[in-house]
């Protein structure tokens, strides 16, 4: 008997193979149809007069190590259950041997190209919500203008400041007229500059760089000073401004290169920004912080919602795939983070008070995490490299809005990390088929 046709002879006849025990699973004709509960797998709610195995047309659930039979190799199979579409099912931490998900290949996944957002919603609220419900083992479609619906008085949504600053730079060699491009990642106190670097041909320290304007016109001059070990090189302006004054001037919007290219337009230099951007030094913004407008913000804080501040500087590595196939074995980047101790004492109040704080975004999962790493929370100022996967436990904490990121990255392992690797799996194959909007201009996730 193929493997089709035992999952479903198996499915009508009430029974599923779960967790190498037989359990009794559902009346195919009842709407909504349960199955479950299996102890610590949790219940899995389907709302499907029948199920299939192999049509992509509907919904598709993962079961890892599932077998329904002994007459069948798919004793040992890892496969998918294909749903008709609903707009909540309840999911669980299906059967099989729990991974320990500490390798990169447990990270990967297939992304139709269409479905990487090139630009945003015309309204920021407009941006779909998939909200993946931890305890109830739930997956709900809402939109990010439903957040005050969602969000309790108490709770403290933790918002990033850091402002985008127009990091990327276009200029010609001085000594051979060729092209060059670079990014600014970080000046020091005394008016050097980091760059990464890109052009034709080997550069040597001591070559100069004129840099084009907006306007397209020749502009000031950077000379290159020593070459670090990460590739990136130390340059000084020949110009004495202030480097932010500088680049607002000769730089451009550093957009991720699956965004046009990395090609900006007028219109991204405010929608690639946050409403509430106050610190300048990020290379990339933190997207889901995109999301937000002062009108929502207003809603939430009307309703008892507090709204405190940290800074994390997105800095490049944030997109940059990890190399390591054993996750152990990654060298995790830095980023230059603060947080104050007035958003300290509101935080723990909030918690005090039995409110929640949800993070929005990666970038404030880090520092608030960074910030209580002995374990309690305390202010914070400086660089931190915290590497957050499995079997990380959080301590600040409790939910988490964050956009959909890319496979192979620090960032997808920190979301699969704090969301359960069974629901997150789960969500972004829901994201997938309902065709959600991915990356930085893409739709969100709230993890509750």
């Amino acid at each position: 008997m193929d493997r089709d046709a035992c999952l479903d002879e198996a499915w009508e006849a009430g029974f599923i193979h779960l967790g190498g025990v037989w359990r009794q699973a559902i009346d195919y004709r009842s709407e909504p149809a349960t199955l479950g509960p299996h102890g610590e797998f949790g219940q899995a709610t389907l709302r499907a007069p029948r199920v299939e195995v192999g049509d992509a047309q509907r919904k598709t659930y993962w079961l890892h190590g599932v077998g329904v039979c002994g007459r069948c190799p798919c004793k040992d199979w890892s496969g998918r259950l294909i749903l008709i579409p609903s707009s909540q099912v309840k999911l669980g931490s299906f059967s099989g041997k729990i991974k320990d998900m500490a390798n990169l290949a447990d990270y990967d996944y297939e992304l139709p190209k269409e479905l990487i957002a090139q630009s945003p919603t015309a309204s920021r609220t407009d941006a779909r919500l998939l909200v993946a419900d931890r305890g109830g083992h739930s997956l709900e479609h809402r939109h990010i203008r439903d957040l005050p619906d969602i969000l309790r008085g108490g709770d403290c949504l933790v918002i990033n400041d850091t402002r985008v600053v127009p990091a990327r730079l276009v200029g010609r060699r001085r000594a051979t007229g060729g092209h060059w491009e670079g990014l600014f990642l970080e000046r020091s106190p005394d008016g050097l500059w980091r760059v990464m670097c890109k052009t034709r041909g080997k550069l040597q320290p001591g070559d100069t760089i004129t840099l084009i304007n907006a306007a397209g016109d020749e502009d000031v001059h950077l000379e290159l000073g020593v070459k670090e070990a990460d590739g990136t090189w130390i340059a000084r302006p020949l110009a004495a401004e202030d480097a932010f004054a500088l680049l607002d001037r000769v730089g451009r919007v550093p957009l991720p290169p699956y965004i046009r290219k990395g090609e900006m337009e007028p219109s991204d230099q405010e929608h690639y920004q946050t409403v509430y951007a106050q610190v300048p030094g990020a290379v990339a913004a933190p997207t889901a912080g995109l999301h937000f407008t002062s009108k929502l913000l207003d809603r939430l804080a009307k309703q008892g919602v507090e709204i405190c501040r940290l800074t994390l500087h997105v800095g490049p590595g944030t997109f940059k795939p990890i190399s390591a196939e054993n996750l152990a074995e990654h060298q995790m980047h830095s980023e230059w983070g603060s947080l104050k101790q007035e958003s300290v004492d509101r935080i723990q109040a909030c918690r005090q008070a039995g409110g929640r704080v949800v993070a929005v975004g990666t970038t404030s999962v880090r520092v608030l995490e960074t910030a209580s790493a002995s374990g309690e929370l305390k202010a914070f100022a400086g660089y931190t490299d915290l590497f957050i996967r499995p079997p990380y436990q959080f301590r600040t904490v409790d939910a988490l809005l964050t956009n959909f990121h890319l496979p192979r990255t620090t960032l997808l392992v920190l979301v699969r990390t704090f969301g359960g690797d069974a629901l997150i799996r789960a969500a972004y194959e829901e994201a997938i088929r309902e065709r959600y909007r991915f990356y930085s201009y893409g739709d969100a996730m709230l993890i509750l």
